[in-house]
């Protein structure tokens, strides 16, 4: 019988429905999520769900692009709220990027974080066996959120995660859909069409946006749990951009604000938290730093540090002067 599987053709002898081909393969059911002829198949439906001649199928999974520490959080903060679950940090990371999955799994515990980024890709046919995700970072400890990473229109993004929901059971989600490959900035047209989509279809969406404040306030007034606008292009590291557009989306909000893509750095990271946002999403500051264990040890602090800074009041800023020491009885 032939088949595509993974956009490969392919002739199976011995499998006449789903559960057989993913045995056949060498693929684990409990770790992947399979769609046949753009329909996606439960994982309690894999023995009943016969194969067919030229059938097409698409089984993905979950990639990365000691002490649980998240609960450190600034001393009189309470940590944030996003479709009724309470985290007390309030660093995100992603998990792409790292030089491979051991490090990944040290630095996201060295950064303190609860929830994590995934990306959803095809499992690697040739070598089923190869490590995957949910081996070093385990999803009871962490809350997995699946992205829409490397979509461009709203039919993508949706089909997508419809397919991480199968794989993980989870519906916080993260929206992402992409103008162009240059800039990764966000097609908003096409992100109001998925956000409407996926609400619908019973999902918590955690949306990337631009940091337009009307386009936000569209989003949360559409449903969406969290509204995620850019501090500047991703990976770009140019940190935030835009501070007064970000400050007025989060004075407006009634959900969370976290600033997603641009840190660069830890003062990067502290300016968004100053701002009052409730969080800050970052992958590349990360991995891509010379020392990524150390970086998320420094993006932890600078999260807490950003916290206190805003719950504390900054001073006002003045023209002038103003000297610390009383001038009555100088010499």
């Amino acid at each position: 019988m032939r088949l595509t599987i993974n956009g490969e053709d392919r002739t199976i002898e011995n499998a006449g429905n789903v559960a057989e081909l993913l045995g056949e393969l060498g693929i684990a059911q409990t770790k992947v999520a399979v769609e046949r002829n753009l329909e996606i198949v439960p994982k309690t439906a894999y023995g009943e769900t016969r194969l067919a001649e030229g059938d097409k199928l698409e089984i993905v999974h979950f990639i990365g692009g000691g002490s649980h520490e998240a609960g450190l959080a600034a001393a009189d903060d309470d940590g944030f709220v996003v479709a009724g679950k309470k985290f007390s940090s309030r660093l995100l990371v992603g998990t792409g990027k790292y030089k491979d999955f051991e490090e990944t799994k040290i630095a996201i515990e060295a950064s303190g974080a609860e929830i994590v980024t995934v990306a959803v890709r095809r499992v690697n046919l040739t070598d089923p066996n190869q490590p995957m995700l949910v081996d070093y970072v385990d999803p009871k400890k962490y809350t997995y959120l699946p992205n829409t990473a490397g979509c461009f229109t709203a039919d993508d993004a949706v089909r997508t995660l419809r397919l991480a929901r199968e794989a993980g059971s989870w519906n916080l989600v993260k929206l992402e859909v992409l103008g162009d490959q240059a800039t990764l900035y966000p097609n908003m047209p096409e992100t109001l069409k998925a956000a409407e989509a996926l609400i619908k279809d019973g999902f918590d969406v955690m949306v990337y946006c631009s940091d337009d404040p009307i386009q936000a306030k569209m989003l949360e007034d559409m449903g969406c749990c969290a509204i995620m606008p850019l501090g500047s292009l991703i990976g770009s590291g140019m940190g935030i951009l835009n501070p007064v557009n970000i400050a007025l989306i989060k004075e407006n909000a009634n959900v969370p604000v976290l600033v997603d893509a641009g840190v660069g750095s830890a003062s990067d990271a502290a300016v968004a938290m100053e701002l009052g946002c409730d969080g800050v999403l970052m992958n590349t500051a990360i991995a891509g730093a010379k020392d990524p264990i150390r970086m998320a040890r420094a993006m932890k602090h600078a999260i807490i540090a950003g916290r206190e800074s805003f719950l504390a009041g900054r001073m006002p800023k003045k023209k002038y002067a103003d000297p610390s020491s009383p001038l009555a009885g100088i010499i």
